[in-house]
């Protein structure tokens, strides 16, 4: 998994560590994220100032794979934002299938709880029978 940190400096133990600021959950798509990050070793750390955003490869155990400054992939982000048109056909459409799609699960979600409101609302009548003639008897 890729993220973006910042090194810091961890007042109480004067160590370096790294900030998690955000994730990647798909290609160009980022999470926002708050979670600290200790490293065992630390040399590799050393090399970078506090401050510095760096960009990380963690597995699944939160081990570091692999650390590099962020540098030149945020000059690349930003190079790319201002050269290339944000609003194109295709990026529109692949919006608007995005919404459809997210429609289209609220509606059937709505559907399923109506469902399930008429279902409780009739056992709920079947019992106040139940209750009745039970009371009549």
């Amino acid at each position: 998994m890729l993220y973006l940190a910042q090194v810091t400096k961890n007042p109480y133990l004067n160590e370096l560590e790294l900030q998690l600021l955000v994730m990647e959950t798909n290609e160009h798509l980022w999470q926002k994220t708050s979670e600290t990050l200790y490293m065992e070793n630390r040399e590799t750390l050393q090399k970078f100032n506090e401050g510095v955003l760096v960009l990380l490869e963690v597995d699944e155990n939160k081990q570091i794979l692999q650390i590099d400054n962020a540098k030149n992939w945020i000059l690349d982000i930003v190079t790319e934002f201002l050269s290339e048109p944000r609003l194109t056909p295709e990026f529109i459409q692949q919006e608007e299938a995005r919404i459809e799609q997210g429609r289209q699960e609220i509606t059937s979600k709505n559907l399923d709880l109506i469902r399930r409101h008429l279902e409780i609302e009739t056992q709920r009548e079947q019992i106040q029978a139940v209750e009745s003639s039970l009371s009549n008897s």
